[in-house]
């Protein structure tokens, strides 16, 4: 009986303890959770010229129900099963009078409530304009650069570090085409440099972004011309090389247009510049034939530098040839009953056959008759050159002699030929040439 009596007591104890513990459990396990609220575009959400559907989403566990309020309007929410809960969604169209901050509260009902809370907003899209377009000059000649230039503004502000394009149309055409890129500097400048290839207008352009709306500017037309072939006169010679004084030289070479080349038809002058002088002075003209080639003699009076001059013409522009350097040798003085004659003796070029452009060595003897007995005498001797086939001397260098009369000097040998020491004479002396020397060169 007593064993009885004990175990209802303990019953009622272990009873009366889960009865105790059950409120808690329950309480636990009711209690709802909730995510953060997900918005679709990101805020801000900008309003372009259309209504914006935002879309609001978020995921509830152990909640029986649940709420969106926008600024204290509920939003319809579907109710979709995920893992462990329910995902909520629900939308709202903003348009251009919704343009402010919003506020969002998002409940979790079930034994209690869980909220989230936050604000977005919802702005205007920024509307743009490209002032003070410019394209400059307004005529250049094909090929040229220009300078594009102006300014991006948005709702009456510079547009910092925004992409614009440079468009063109050509004449004749009706569509832009993109040429490059420039990004706006400080205040919403930009420039860029393009090269006109053909008359037609050039115009500015700003793409809608998701903040800003897009904008053309005004087209500036640039008309280009066609540019001016360019000219050059080849293989200009002044020749022989070097003149005796009184002589005539005789000039030629070659007029070139650019992508035509020779010209007819067109004069060509010559002009001459003495040595020690800065002014070239005009001697003689041609009027250029076949092929564009010209021809044109003069008299030699000093040495000096030669040059072929071409004004240009309608679509041609003009040109200058290169340089050309004769030397004028002065006529030696006749011999004079008052003056010693002179010789030139044991002239020699070594060694012999030299290679095509190795040196040759030239030596000799320069002499005076001493009343009746020749002795050495010390002058400036010029050291010539007769290449084989050629009726002329060319002159090479000059070389000097001692008291002893004795030369030596030495120079190149490009082509087989004749030599010879030349000496003029000066104040005292009659002068006399060397006997020549042939020299046949290898290649």
């Amino acid at each position: 009986m007593l064993q009885r009596i004990r175990v209802a007591a303990l019953a009622l104890v272990l009873g009366a303890g889960a009865l105790a513990a059950a409120p808690g459990t329950a309480t636990a396990a009711a209690v709802p959770t909730i995510s953060d609220v997900g918005i679709s575009p990101a805020p801000a959400i900008v309003v372009f010229d259309k209504d914006v559907t935002v879309t609001f989403t978020f995921t509830t566990r152990r909640a029986n129900s649940a709420e969106l309020k926008l600024n204290n309007d509920v939003v319809n929410l579907a109710k979709s099963p995920v893992p462990g809960g329910f995902k909520w969604t629900g939308t709202k169209a903003f348009g251009a009078g919704a343009v402010g901050k919003w506020t969002y509260n998002a409940v979790a009902k079930g034994d209690g409530d869980a909220t989230k809370t936050g604000t977005f907003d919802v702005v205007k899209a920024l509307t743009t304009r490209i002032g003070d377009f410019d394209a400059d000059p307004d005529r250049v000649s094909r090929g040229d650069t220009i300078k594009v230039s102006g300014r991006l503004v948005a709702d009456g502000k510079g547009y910092d570090g925004q992409t614009v394009a440079i468009a063109f149309r050509g004449r004749g055409s009706d569509d832009y085409r993109q040429v490059a890129k420039v990004t706006t500097g400080r205040g919403g400048w930009f420039s860029a440099r393009v090269r006109a290839m053909s008359t037609g207008w050039w115009r500015a352009e700003f793409a809608a972004t998701a903040t800003a709306r897009g904008t053309v500017s005004d087209g500036d037309r640039v008309d280009v011309r066609r540019a001016n072939l360019a000219s050059r006169i080849s293989g200009f010679d002044a020749r022989p090389e070097p003149v005796d004084e009184g002589d005539k030289l005789r000039f030629t070479g070659t007029l070139r247009a650019e992508r035509r080349g020779g010209l007819t038809g067109q004069r060509v002058s010559v002009f001459f510049r003495a040595d020690g002088s800065r002014r070239w002075e005009y001697v003689t003209s041609d009027v250029t034939g076949r092929g564009g080639r010209f021809f044109a003699t003069a008299t030699a009076e000093k040495s000096g530098w030669w040059r072929a001059e071409y004004r240009g013409t309608r679509g041609v522009n003009g040109t200058v040839s290169g340089p050309d350097w004769v030397r004028v040798n002065e006529p030696a003085p006749p011999p004079t009953a008052d003056k010693a004659d002179t010789r030139l003796i044991r002239f020699n070029a070594y060694p012999e056959p030299p290679r095509r452009g190795g040196y040759l060595k030239f030596r000799g003897v320069l002499q005076v008759d001493d009343d009746g007995s020749w002795e050495g005498y010390a002058g400036k001797v010029a050291l010539y050159f007769k290449p084989l086939g050629s009726r002329k001397w060319q002159y090479v260098k000059t070389t000097s002699s001692g008291d002893s009369g004795r030369l030596y000097t030495k120079a190149r040998a490009w082509r087989s030929g004749h030599w010879k020491f030349v000496f003029r004479g000066d104040a005292d002396t009659n002068g006399d040439d060397s006997a020549k020397d042939y020299v046949r060169v290898r290649r």
